[in-house]
């Protein structure tokens, strides 16, 4: 009777089982056909395209024409479009950033008679970000190197790094590019140069017989560089037809700035930054070439100081108040 029992129990069990199994294969079958339902080849291609881009039928570089007939030189820029186009959230980051420090550069470029495509240079470059540092040690805005940077008249110690000042760094890069077009008489060439060097493109020009940045064949950092510049001039002047949508709110704004002159040696920067209206943050986004804490110089030298112009700070800057534990042990000390 026992083993009837035991025998009935089994035989329960094992359909049970069986039954839940079949359950659980209907319910997944039934949720891979909603799933191939709802990822359709057909809503797949009515929610999502990706299109082959147009290329202009004629194209210049800094007022230079670019063989755009080319199918080498087709084939490179539209590689630089496509990579920029898609590469939607840093090409949109480029486009709001350039609302802000396009408006400081394109003065100087024109005052120093430099073409002001080379904007666009100095977006590639550091991607509008004044505190950026390659893996090589160039640095800021228009990426120097500390050699170059103190050949073409700009400090740079410990203490204080001009490449980080917009403006003078961009006075300093315009003098190296026009000095570049010296050589060349060509923009592209002088492009190309920034990048790699002027001593490699003058080994590459002569060992390969060639005049023009189009007819060299160089490294691909430097080969993909002019394309890249025109890549991004083309999608900036017509971001709309590029797929990029924004209101003039969404661009980063230009920030109001006011001068102050410092001729003399500071101790505390946070402390010189408050006498001025501003906090220690405040101050080194809008003079990041100050390095230090504190500024020692020695020499008195004359220094500009950028400040923002009282109405951009319409907030409370916060007071440095001491950690409880730290109070508790000072009070002891003095007992």
């Amino acid at each position: 009777m026992k083993q009837q029992n035991i025998l009935k129990k089994t035989v329960f069990i094992a359909v049970v089982i069986v039954a839940t199994l079949i359950v659980i294969q209907l319910l997944a079958f039934t949720n891979i056909q909603d799933s191939d339902e709802i990822f359709s080849p057909q809503k797949v291609e009515n929610s999502y395209k990706v299109n082959a881009l147009k290329l202009p039928t004629s194209l210049t570089f800094a007022g230079e024409k670019v063989p755009i007939s080319r199918w080498y030189v087709k084939e490179n820029l539209d590689r630089e479009l496509l990579v920029n186009t898609y590469w939607q959230s840093q090409t949109m980051l480029f486009i709001k950033r350039a609302n802000r420090y396009m408006p400081i550069i394109e003065p100087i470029l024109k005052e120093e008679g430099v073409p002001n495509d080379f904007k666009y240079l100095a977006l590639i470059e550091s991607s509008f970000i004044p505190t950026i540092v390659s893996p090589s040690g160039a640095a800021g805005l228009w990426q120097f190197m500390k050699g170059t940077a103190k050949d073409y008249g700009l400090e740079v110690n410990r203490e204080v790094d001009e490449r980080y000042n917009i403006e003078k760094v961009t006075h300093a890069a315009c003098q190296y590019l026009k000095d570049s077009y010296k050589r060349y008489g060509n923009w592209a060439l002088v492009a190309a140069s920034y990048n790699a060097g002027r001593n490699f493109i003058d080994k590459q020009m002569k060992l390969q017989d060639a005049g023009s940045y189009f007819d060299l064949l160089l490294g691909e950092e430097t080969e993909r560089y002019v394309y890249r510049i025109l890549a991004i001039k083309i999608i900036m002047q017509n971001s709309k037809n590029y797929g990029f949508n924004y209101d003039e709110e969404d661009l980063y704004p230009q920030l109001p700035t006011r001068k102050v002159t410092l001729n003399h040696s500071v101790k505390d920067l946070a402390v010189y930054a408050k006498k001025n209206g501003v906090n220690y943050k405040i101050l080194k986004y809008f003079n990041p070439w100050l390095r230090k804490s504190y500024l020692t110089n020695k020499s008195k030298k004359t220094y500009q100081i950028t400040l923002p112009a009282k109405s951009v700070i319409d907030f409370n800057f916060s007071k440095y108040i001491p950690p409880l534990d730290s109070i508790k042990k000072e009070t002891k000390k003095k007992k």
